[in-house]
C-alpha cells in the first residue's frame, strides 16, 4: 500500500505508475481516493474542533457552577448536550470513509522502481546476467520424472489415489536428495547471518492481507474451512506478518532471517498444474530468506540476496540467469523483482527456481511494521524476500545437470556430507 501523501501531492505520478503496470482500469480509483480523503479530513477536523470546543465548554460549566450561575451553566450544558449528539455521526462518516479509502488504496500497484523495464507480461522480462556455462551433453537426458522414476523415488499414480492430481510420493535416494539440498541450503544462509525459523503453517486473514494482493490470495492460497486461517503459499507470508504492528529499534535493523517450511498453493490461472512431473505442483517445501530493513538500505540488500542464490546454485555446479521483471509481470506490492532461473540442458533453456522482490514499505504499511529512529520520529521499513531454494523444482536443475550418461546422477560435493558421504546416486544391479 503507498502513502496517501502521494495521492494527495502526486496523483499524476501515481497515475502513470498504473499505466506503466498496464492496469488502466484502476486510474478512477485514484480520483476517488482523493476526493473521499478530502471529506475524511474534513470531517475529521469537524470532530476534533467539537471535541476542542467541548472541552472548553466543560472547563466553562464548571467555572460558573462554582460562581452560582446556574441559568448560565444549564444553557453552556445544552449546547454540550447537542455537541455530544453531533460527534458519534462524524465518527461514523470518519470510519465509513477509511473504510473505502482503505478498501481502494489496497489494489492502487505499490510505485516500481525507475529502472523497471516496462512490458505487458513475463515475455518482456529482460535478462541481464549468465553466470557459469550452460553445457548441452552429447547423450539424452531424459524428463525429469523418468529421471526419478528409473531410482524409485517418485510415485504420482499413487499421489493421485490419496490426495488427487497436483501431489506426489518421493521415495529413497530421491527424497534424500531433497532433503539434503533444503539442509545444505540452510546451512549455506546460516553462515550468511541469517536467523533460521521454522514458521507457522496457517496464517489469519488480516496477515495474507498484510502480505499479499486481493487476486494473488484467490488465486493462491488455501482456506481452512470454519476458521479464520490459510495455508501458507510461502514461509515469507508468516515470516513479514511475525513483525506485524510492531515498533521496532533503529538498532535491531536490519532483521534477516531464513526459514523452512511446507507450501500449499492452489495454482489458479494460466499455468495450472503439471499432470506429469513435479514443476508446478500443489505441495512443496521451501527454504526462504526474508530482510526488514531501513529504506535507504533495501537496494543493497535486494543486490546481496539475489546475489546469495547465484552464489548457492552455482557451487552446485548449475548455471543460472538473472532476468529482471518487466512492470507488467511485478505483483502490486512490488518495487522491484529479478528471477534466478537454471540451465535445463534437457529443454536447452533456463527455468525459474528463484524469485527475488523489494516491496519497499508497501508491505510493512499493511502491516504497520514500523521502526524509532534515534531522534524519535517513526517510519516504516522496508520488506524484502527471495527464495532460497524451492525442491522440488530445484531439483529438476539439480538432476538434469548432474545427470551422466549411464543414468546414475553425481552428486556436487557441497551436498555430499548430506548424503552420507555419497558421490554418486547408481540404480540398483536388478533394476
Amino acid at each position: 500500500m503507498i502513502d496517501i501523501k502521494l495521492i494527495r501531492e502526486e496523483r499524476e505520478k501515481v497515475k502513470e505508475n498504473i499505466k506503466k503496470k498496464f492496469q488502466d482500469e484502476k486510474l478512477p480509483l485514484v480520483d476517488e481516493v482523493y476526493e473521499l480523503d478530502i471529506k475524511y479530513r474534513e470531517s475529521k477536523t469537524k470532530a476534533d474542533e467539537l471535541r476542542n470546543k467541548r472541552n472548553s465548554l466543560s472547563s466553562e460549566i464548571g467555572s460558573l457552577m462554582r460562581d452560582k450561575r446556574i441559568e448560565e451553566a444549564n444553557k453552556i450544558k445544552e449546547e454540550v448536550t447537542k455537541i455530544n449528539a453531533e460527534i458519534p455521526k462524524l465518527e461514523e462518516e470518519e470510519e465509513k470513509l477509511a473504510e473505502e479509502i482503505k478498501k481502494r488504496m489496497m489494489v492502487i500497484p505499490n510505485i516500481i522502481a525507475s529502472d523497471v523495464p516496462i512490458g505487458e507480461n513475463d515475455t518482456k522480462n529482460v535478462e541481464e546476467q549468465r553466470f557459469g556455462e550452460p553445457v548441452v551433453p552429447s547423450y539424452e537426458i531424459p524428463y525429469h520424472a523418468e529421471i526419478m522414476e528409473s531410482f524409485n523415488g517418485l510415485d504420482k499414480e499413487a499421489a493421485g489415489r490419496v490426495s488427487g492430481n497436483g501431489f506426489y510420493y518421493l521415495m529413497g535416494d530421491i527424497a534424500r536428495l531433497h532433503s539434503a539440498v533444503l539442509a545444505y541450503a540452510r546451512d549455506f544462509m546460516i553462515d550468511k547471518g541469517f536467523i533460521y525459523c521454522i514458521p507457522p503453517y496457517m496464517i489469519r486473514s488480516d496477515a495474507v492481507d498484510g502480505v499479499m494482493s486481493f487476486q494473488e490470495k484467490e488465486n493462491m492460497m488455501y482456506k481452512i474451512e470454519g476458521e479464520d486461517l490459510y495455508l501458507i503459499g510461502t514461509s515469507e507470508h508468516s515470516m513479514i506478518a511475525k513483525f506485524k504492528d510492531q515498533l521496532l529499534k533503529e538498532s535491531e535493523l536490519p532483521i534477516t532471517m531464513t526459514s523452512y517450511s511446507p507450501c500449499f498453493r492452489k495454482e489458479v490461472g494460466s499455468h495450472g498444474i503439471e499432470e506429469r512431473g513435479v514443476y508446478r505442483i500443489h505441495q512443496f517445501e521451501k527454504q526462504e530468506m526474508i530482510v526488514i530493513c531501513k529504506p535507504e538500505d533495501s537496494d543493497k540488500w535486494y543486490d546481496k540476496m539475489w546475489n546469495y542464490s547465484v552464489e548457492l546454485f552455482r557451487s552446485l555446479d548449475i548455471p543460472v540467469r538473472k532476468l529482471v521483471c518487466c512492470s507488467g509481470d511485478l505483483a502490486d506490492l512490488k518495487y522491484r523483482s529479478c528471477d534466478i532461473e537454471a540451465w535445463s540442458p534437457r529443454q536447452q533453456k533456463y527455468f525459474e527456481v528463484c524469485s527475488c522482490s523489494n516491496l519497499t514499505s508497501a508491505q510493512a504499511r499493511r502491516l504497520q511494521i514500523r521502526y524509532k529512529k534515534e531522534d524519535g520520529t517513526k517510519e516504516y521499513a522496508h520488506t524484502l524476500n527471495n527464495t532460497v531454494i524451492a525442491p522440488p523444482r530445484m531439483l529438476i536443475a539439480l538432476l538434469e545437470n548432474n545427470y551422466e550418461e549411464d543414468g546414475s546422477i553425481k552428486i556436487p560435493k557441497v551436498l555430499q556430507p548430506y548424503m552420507g558421504g555419497k558421490e554418486k546416486i547408481e540404480k540398483k544391479l536388478n533394476d
